[in-house]
């Protein structure tokens, strides 16, 4: 039988070619590993990057990290890897149940001569990750109590400085402090400024809750950022910043995105204001409406002292002269009491502060000293001087106030004299009981008078009485 050099090669099983002897049929002996290994390298070779869509089944996570679970359909399954790193970069937690589209490419387990599919991206069909991922950490997070209503801190009535957590450049800060200034001044606002959107967000937001519970400078934090889609949102969404939120000891405001956006951090803090703005007047609703009181209160106080004056001047049309001038003189002498005593408080307490100031400038100088910083010493020292020219001032404005407050009480007092009537040559008339003669029909010849002029009395008898004719 002769040999034929130029006879095809045929195909043999798994597309290899083998050339066919003349004479002799060699077989190949195939290993079970070289067997599945060649195998395993021709199917990764075909399929190695591909799409799959199919419902997630048999789901289970392995203490390594990687995950292993069923991908199926009505027709077919086929079992799916899912490693460490790349579990690691979903935005949501897998769950037996969810229709997933997945990319991968097709391998053989060797040991196992099985063959699955290994996936490098996974994502729910119908509904986003980011969706999926909110809603599983929703109900994790409430299963722990973090969003229990028992465990929310109430709000300081009177905050004194409010601590916000938000981009120093954003349009935010700036429609916070407009707000608290035109509503509460006198409100202190520190802000720590920190990343709202992308990876770095939710620990600079987290850091600087860290910090004002750390330093207790502030009475309430504030975590406030704009509106955006889920994905600008999904720092605020982190067990990490949700735990640390939940375990401040100041309360936390949440003003995140607009009326219509919800994010975890919303449900741990303990308050949710609808805007940044609105979070700012939450922070001062407290005085702004004390201060609609105090107006009104002063109204209310405004007309009551209209109707008491009207009724003190009623009174005093009924009252004697010489009761005026007594009462008068009493309460001027009151005053000036008053004046002195105020005095001797101001001047005290002047010494008290200074005193203080002055020992607190010491204690600075002496640390400073310690810690060689000169330019700070400059700047204590410019304060105390600054504190107490204030001081002086306040001082001897008050003292101002107080003596133009007695000139014109003196004034008051003068011009309700009689006196000031008498000196004029005019003269009051009593008689033998003390009582004004305002008529001569309360008069007879031969009764006995007095007199009051401006400086005296004169003491006389009637010797004649002179009656005005009626109608004259």
């Amino acid at each position: 039988m002769s040999t034929n050099p130029q006879q095809k090669r045929e195909p043999g099983q798994l597309d290899f070619s083998f050339e066919a002897a003349p004479t002799i049929v060699i077989r190949r002996i195939w290993k079970v590993g070289d067997l599945v290994s060649e195998v395993r390298i021709h199917i990764e070779r075909e399929y190695g990057d591909l799409w799959v869509e199919g419902e997630i089944s048999n789901l289970r996570p392995a203490p390594s990290g990687h995950v292993y679970f069923t991908l199926k359909d009505g027709d077919a399954q086929l079992p799916v890897v899912l490693f460490r790193k790349q579990a690691s970069l979903l935005r949501f937690k897998p769950a037996d149940g969810i229709h997933v589209l997945l990319r991968g490419k097709i391998s053989v387990y060797e040991q196992r001569g099985q063959m699955q599919l290994v996936a490098e991206f996974l994502e729910p069909v119908g509904a986003g990750s980011l969706q999926i991922a909110f809603e599983q950490l929703k109900q994790r997070l409430e299963a722990r109590g973090l969003f229990d209503t028992a465990q929310k801190k109430p709000l300081p009535a009177f905050p004194h400085c409010v601590g916000i957590i938000t981009s120093p450049t954003g349009a935010v800060i700036r429609d916070f402090l407009n707000i608290v200034n035109r509503r509460h001044a006198g409100l202190h606002v520190l802000l720590y400024p920190a990343l709202v959107q992308g990876e770095a967000a939710a620990a600079e937001v987290a850091a600087g809750i860290a910090y004002f519970n750390r330093t207790r400078q502030v009475d309430v934090i504030v975590i406030a950022r704009g509106g955006g889609s889920l994905e600008d949102l999904a720092p605020f969404n982190t067990e990490f910043l949700a735990e640390t939120i939940f375990n401040s000891e100041i309360p936390i405001i949440s003003a995140i995105g607009h009326e219509t956006d919800f994010t975890i951090a919303d449900f741990v803090a303990d308050l949710r204001a609808p805007t940044p703005s609105a979070a700012a007047e939450l922070v001062t609703s407290a005085l702004h409406n004390i201060a609609d009181r105090v107006h009104t209160i002063d109204q209310r106080l405004l007309r009551a002292a209209r109707y008491r004056l009207m009724q003190a001047t009623n009174a005093f049309a009924r009252v004697r002269v010489d009761a005026i001038l007594v009462r008068e003189r009493d309460q001027l002498r009151r005053k000036q009491q008053r004046v002195d005593d105020l005095s001797l408080r101001m001047e005290s307490q002047w010494r008290t502060r200074h005193r203080r100031l002055s020992d607190r400038f010491q204690q600075l100088s002496i640390r400073l000293l310690h810690q060689d910083v000169a330019s700070r010493a400059r700047m204590a020292r410019e304060r105390l001087v600054s504190l107490d020219a204030r001081i002086v001032r306040a001082q001897r404005d008050h003292l101002r106030t107080l003596r133009d407050r007695e000139t014109a009480l003196g004034r008051h007092l003068a011009a309700l004299s009689p006196l000031a009537v008498l000196s004029r040559g005019y003269a009051l008339v009593y008689d033998d009981h003390g009582l004004l003669i305002k008529d001569t029909e309360t008069i007879t010849e031969g009764q006995s008078i007095v007199t009051r002029l401006a400086r005296g009395r004169i003491r006389s008898r009637v010797t004649s009485v002179e009656k005005e004719a009626q109608g004259s």
